[in-house]
């Protein structure tokens, strides 16, 4: 039997179920286990104020596609296409990389998000949160070359020099870091904090995962 015209058939409802506290997620208080702030909130925005400049320079008088590989980059790129003073669209890639725990990456890249778009002729800007061995976005840019762009060039917040195993074309960099386990402004631990505004380090030993 149809629905009569302008009505909308609901289904059934569904109780509600109470789950127990115990079946609730603990999410620990990153000030048990933050060893320091590495880049406060301050020098972060100057910072990317600054890459926002350069990149108005660069490419003035040209239209830029920049490339925001999930989930990490997302914080810089929307702070940082405040600061570009030119055209530009965005698109997203999502690449994995890592095994167990997300901790060390297992050198095996999978694009599990790839472009809507065309990149040929384009001027393309891959934005990055964090580089270390180089292996990802090496693999990201030898498959983005194949599409025939302009130009293609990477914007890093953050560059982990001492960590590098294959080298990528880093044009521009918001902070070379030490080799040290950072959170926070797009970084996540277990897929929680990155929504805090700073760059902090973990205190490993005070923090355990569930």
């Amino acid at each position: 039997m149809k629905p009569a015209a302008g009505r909308i058939m609901k289904s059934p409802g569904r109780k509600k179920i109470d789950l127990p506290v115990s079946a609730e997620v603990s999410v620990k208080d990153y000030h048990d286990f933050l060893a320091e702030i590495l880049i406060p909130e301050e020098k972060l925005q100057a910072r990317i104020k600054e890459l926002g400049a350069e990149i108005t320079r660069d490419y003035a008088g040209k239209k830029i596609l920049l490339i925001c590989i999930l989930r990490g980059g997302v914080m810089f790129l929307t702070d940082l296409i405040r600061c570009i003073d030119l055209p530009l669209a965005i698109e997203f890639m999502a690449v994995s990389s890592y095994g167990v725990g997300g901790r060390e990456s297992s050198g095996q890249v999978r694009i599990t998000l790839d472009l809507n778009c065309s990149i040929k002729d384009k001027h393309v800007i891959l934005v990055e949160d964090i580089i270390d061995s180089g292996h990802t976005l090496n693999s990201v840019i030898e498959l983005l070359e194949t599409r025939d762009p302009a130009s293609l060039c990477v914007c890093t917040l953050l560059d982990k020099t001492e960590r590098r195993e294959v080298e990528v074309p880093v044009k521009y960099t918001g902070f070379s870091i030490p080799n040290k386990f950072v959170f926070g402004y797009g970084l996540d631990i277990d897929d929680y904090y990155r929504n805090l505004p700073f760059v902090g380090v973990v205190d490993l030993e005070h923090y355990k995962p569930e």
